[in-house]
């Protein structure tokens, strides 16, 4: 991965997006976008929208979900302890002992998830996972009028694991889900701009916000967009680690390259289309199978406006919706590659339609 691309993905997954809260890591997209883009702008809720070749056609959306899971105060007990609810998919079972930041209107305030020792929990049979509200945080006051004074109900709380390299091209973050998308929905836009090919299409890149919580973001852009074709980048669970049944989720694995998924939402063209460029890319890519839904975008943007046709290119990732997500970066690094060629691929007017 080049160096300016690097920092940009470091900066962005280390800057806090929690769902609902999402500006200031949009504003690290923006500006990392500006230089590649004819057009920027921004919506009521804060879905950004990068415009390259403005005019073209077909119009082809590249989206990828700027929130992260996180939690938010609920309730302040008499003695300053906080109590929290999920904002997105929060294991409170891994919750626990960690380090975090409540970022609060007065800026950031630095706590930590309270855990009682093992010498003080002894108990008959296996101990049960917490729930969410069995969660506190101490924030090192002695009162709710302490407490009250740095933080107020509703302010955003995110865990302090940032962004690191480990080894063979692996990367670790607490919000690789879905900061990837973003990043390669920009990622795309650049190598579009600097390449010599002529582009027929108009691009839209999109980092779009609340998905966590309900594929809330891309209902709102994809509606006021209108776009003929869109690729929805998100990641996607890897299986090679210890305890995950390949029968039951598939078999993807890191440094095997992006996944595609087929059926549903997924347009059967796109997808073909997807593979074509691919391989004539030397892309290697991975396949997975979905059911009722893929629980990402892509649902929501597929029906918008009577039916857009749409697929999904995923990153492999271990240990999902925890402090501790790994990715490889050669996987990543392919992703606005393959939008990119795909993107250069569709002829003036050209339409995606199943044939009867």
């Amino acid at each position: 991965m080049r160096t300016q691309s690097l920092k940009f993905l470091e900066t962005l997954v280390n800057t806090p997006s929690p769902v609902g809260h999402e500006t200031r890591g949009q504003r690290v997209w923006l500006d990392y976008v500006d230089k590649f883009a004819d057009e920027t702008f921004s919506d009521a809720y804060g879905n950004c929208v990068a415009v390259l070749n403005k005019g073209g056609g077909p119009r082809i959306m590249l989206a990828g979900h700027a929130d992260e899971i996180a939690m938010a105060v609920n309730y302040i007990d008499e003695n300053g302890y906080i109590y929290v609810k999920r904002l997105g998919g929060v294991d409170a079972a891994i919750m626990k002992a960690q380090r975090l930041v409540i970022h609060s209107r007065g800026g950031p305030v630095k706590g930590v998830v309270g855990n009682v020792a093992p010498h003080l929990t002894k108990q008959e049979g296996d101990p049960k996972p917490p729930k969410i509200h069995d969660i506190f945080l101490d924030i090192g006051v002695s009162t709710r009028e302490e407490a009250q004074k740095l933080v107020r109900v509703g302010d955003p709380i995110t865990l302090v694991d940032e962004f690191e390299l480990m080894r063979n091209d692996l990367a670790v973050a607490r919000a690789f889900d879905n900061r990837i998308g973003t990043f390669a929905v920009a990622e795309a836009l650049r190598l579009l701009r600097e390449s010599k090919t002529k582009l027929n299409a108009e691009i839209c890149a999109v980092s779009n916000v609340q998905e966590e919580v309900g594929l809330l973001g891309a209902r709102q852009i994809a509606y006021s967009l209108k776009p003929d074709i869109a690729l929805v980048v998100d990641v996607t669970h890897a299986t090679d680690y210890p305890t995950v049944s390949k029968a039951q989720h598939g078999d993807i694995k890191l440094g095997g390259g992006p996944a595609l998924t087929h059926g549903g939402c997924n347009h059967p063209d796109v997808v073909a289309r997807l593979e074509e460029v691919a391989t004539k890319r030397k892309i290697p890519l991975q396949h997975e199978a979905m059911s009722a839904t893929s629980g990402t975008d892509t649902d929501v943007i597929f029906w918008t406006r009577g039916g857009i046709a749409s697929a999904l290119i995923s990153l492999p990732n271990r240990y999902m919706h925890s402090p501790v997500e790994v990715v490889n970066l050669r996987d990543l690094v392919l992703i606005p590659e393959l939008m990119a060629a795909f993107c250069q691929s569709v002829k003036q007017g050209e339409g995606f339609k199943v044939r009867i």
